[in-house]
């Protein structure tokens, strides 16, 4: 009977519910009346219990079990033209933007009409959109605070407020409720996009080289960060000439403004490279190096000077008297070398007064992604939060569980302050001669200048009443080669089978440059003339950076010299490949190499590009990188700068060999061979900047 059936299911629904007993209570029952809070009581407890009673209940459309997730939304928009950033001259940190915050419930963004609907509302249970929704009552009032207190103040924003916020983890954002999107328009939405596309810049006045375009696109994007005030990190690929897009920078920023001195923190083997690079680049930079035992006050360094290079250990060392200056900007060129952010080198950074910092590194992350952090926050101080949420956030679940999406959010939050440039990306592949070379110019440690000056006051003693001729010239070309030697490291010279140590510039050098390489995945060609250096230097490296290290010289019978040929272009085989010049400048391809590092320097140029053509020859796919180690105010410097002047003024062939300096008198021989009075104090290989604090903080 249908009629008993209804009583039975009606009598049970009265047993789950007194409402639904007392409605039955009247001579003909049809239906219950709820208010709002009666409505929410019954959707959110009743339903559920008559339903496990066996009672079916059929809900509003729509209707979700439980609060709906509340939030937050925020809007802004600055004035410019989307899709182009144009230098940060339209957009600068302190331009007010126009922003508002909205609430969110369940993933959709309440108008004005519909917030004021929940003001008004006196109860949990709102219909929204056309459905029933309820929301907890006290995280909605402390919402709704929030709102009202944005609203009375006033205040808008500027940008670098909202690209603080837009770049911040919602957990760290101080807001009652979750920051569930953040919508910019404009430039801004563009640059946090990374959609951006950066209008070139010119070749600022002043810069005496031609920017590739790649390069233009860079300092564009250097120059929109500076506008902001806004640091960054500069992570191309070895070889596509961060140093001139920084010197650039520097020269763009001058051309209409006088800003106050850079101070560029590198390790001592580039020192003299940054000071010379700059004379090249950007004559008329004024450059100050704060540097060696003899270094004056940085103060007064500081105040005639637009760039000021010191060492990262000098920074360690001078930090109370650097962190009391005011800086334009910082730049820590190798920025690997902070990784560690509780290192003493990294501390002494973090003291430093600047509006801008800069980091220059071919490889943001060599081992963990902390490392990653330590850099970013030291030029964007507190934008991807605390070390331990870092890990908590990000390094964990990347690097234990292998979380894409977890890594996908950090290069969101990253994209706009990380710049890196790949040589095997076509859009600068494009831009790229097929063969980039360099001078890498090296300082001498105390123990290689010493030992420089006795030779040299040796020759000199021992030469200055011979007459011209064989026997004068066998004298110098013996004390060149002396002085080579010395130049490479102490115990070439001295035979005594010491270790390698941190002796030489040139080594502390070759270490980063092959640090990087091997970060990248790449191969490296090293070439030296002295076989009993090799000897010495392939199982360094190979301890150096556990990995194998093949070396090719004259005593290598032919058999082995194929199979070592064939498995470094196999694939399988060692990524350095070490050769004495005359073993492996000819005869072989050796094309898996992308990177050659000329170790000391023959000075017929045509033994060095013969060499160089292992690698850069038919066959060859990809750009290869040339460094040429050179050791700063030495015989070495001088003869590579005769050389360049040659080959610019398209001069006489040199000579072959080097037996034309033995011809030289006294006097301009003692020009050539003497080191040069700034090197006078040379300073040991930075300590470790990467170390710890004896306190372990």
């Amino acid at each position: 009977d249908p009629a008993e059936l209804l009583l039975g299911e009606l009598a049970r629904a009265a047993g789950v519910d007194p409402e639904i007993a007392e409605a039955l209570r009247v001579p003909r029952p049809s239906g219950m009346d709820l208010d709002l809070a009666g409505a929410h009581h019954f959707l959110a407890h009743v339903a559920a219990d008559l339903d496990r009673a066996g009672v079916g209940v059929l809900l509003p459309a729509g209707w979700r079990a439980g609060p709906a997730r509340l939030g937050l939304a925020g809007a802004g928009h600055a004035e410019g033209p989307e899709g182009v950033v144009q230098n940060g001259a339209r957009l600068r940190k302190d331009d007010l933007v126009d922003f508002a915050w909205r609430l969110v419930v369940d993933g959709e963004t309440l108008s004005d009409d519909e917030m004021d609907a929940l003001v008004r509302a006196k109860a949990p249970l709102v219909r929204l959109r056309g459905r029933w929704v309820a929301v907890d009552p006290e995280r909605l009032r402390d919402g709704l605070a929030f709102l009202a207190e944005r609203r009375a103040s006033g205040d808008r924003p500027n940008v670098g407020d909202v690209l603080h916020l837009a770049t911040t983890h919602p957990d760290d954002v101080p807001a009652p409720l979750p920051v569930e999107s953040l919508r910019l328009d404009g430039p801004l939405g563009d640059l946090l996009a990374g959609g951006a596309v950066l209008e070139p810049l010119d070749t600022p006045p002043g810069v005496h080289a031609t920017l590739r375009p790649y390069q233009r696109r860079g300092l564009s994007w250097l120059a929109f960060l500076a506008g902001l005030g806004l640091g960054g990190v500069l992570a191309d690929d070895m070889g596509l000439g961060k140093t001139l897009q920084v010197l650039a920078l520097e020269a763009h920023e001058r051309t209409e403004d006088q800003p106050g001195p850079t101070l560029l923190v590198c390790p001592t083997s580039v020192v003299s490279t940054w000071r010379r690079e700059a004379e090249r680049f950007v004559p008329g930079l004024r450059v100050a190096v704060h540097h060696g035992a003899g270094r004056s006050d940085p103060g007064e360094a500081a105040a005639d000077a637009d760039l000021v290079v010191t060492s990262y250990g000098t920074l360690v060392r001078d930090s109370d008297a650097l962190s009391r200056l005011a800086w334009h900007r910082v730049v820590l060129d190798e920025a690997q070398m902070v990784k560690n952010n509780r290192s003493r080198g990294a501390k002494a950074v973090r003291r430093l007064d600047a509006e801008q910092r800069l980091a220059l590194t071919g490889t943001p992350v060599e081992n963990r992604l902390a490392e990653l952090w330590s850099i970013m926050d030291a030029v964007n101080p507190g934008l991807l939060g605390t070390a331990s949420a870092f890990r908590e956030r990000y390094a964990v679940p990347v690097e234990r569980h292998g979380r894409t999406d977890v890594a996908e959010d950090l290069r969101r939050r990253t994209r706009p302050f990380l710049l890196r440039r790949l040589k095997t990306d076509p859009t600068v592949v494009d831009d790229l001669p097929e063969k980039i070379e360099t001078v890498e110019r090296c300082g001498l440690t105390t123990e290689q200048a010493s030992l420089y000056r006795v030779v040299v006051d040796q020759v000199l003693e021992k030469i200055d009443d011979v007459k011209p001729g064989i026997e004068r010239r066998g004298r110098v070309l013996a004390a060149m080669t002396k002085l080579k030697q010395v130049c490479d490291h102490p115990a070439l010279l001295l035979h005594d089978g010491s270790p390698m140590g941190r002796r030489s510039g040139k080594i502390a050098r070759l270490e980063e440059i092959l640090a990087e390489v091997l970060a990248a995945g790449d191969r490296a060609l090293l070439f030296t003339q002295f076989a009993a250096f090799g000897d010495m230097l392939a199982p360094h490296l190979a301890a150096r950076f556990d990995t194998e290290v093949a070396w090719l010289h004259g005593g290598v019978s032919r058999r082995a010299r194929d199979a070592m040929v064939e498995r470094f272009q196999g694939g399988d085989g060692p990524s350095l490949f070490l050769l004495s010049l005359r073993a492996g400048g000819t005869g072989i391809t050796l094309t898996a190499a992308q990177h050659v590092v000329h170790l000391d320097r023959w000075w017929n140029p045509a033994v060095e590009d013969q060499a160089t053509d292992r690698a850069f020859r038919i066959g060859q796919k990809r750009t290869v990188g040339v460094r040429k180690l050179v050791c700063a105010g030495t015989l070495e410097e001088r003869i590579d700068d005769l050389l360049a002047r040659k080959r610019a003024l398209a001069d006489l062939a040199v000579r072959d060999g080097e037996d034309w300096l033995g011809d030289l008198s006294t006097d301009e021989l003692a020009k050539v061979l003497s080191l040069d009075a700034e090197t006078d104090e040379p300073d040991e290989p930075d300590d470790d900047p990467g170390e710890e604090d004896d306190d372990g903080a």
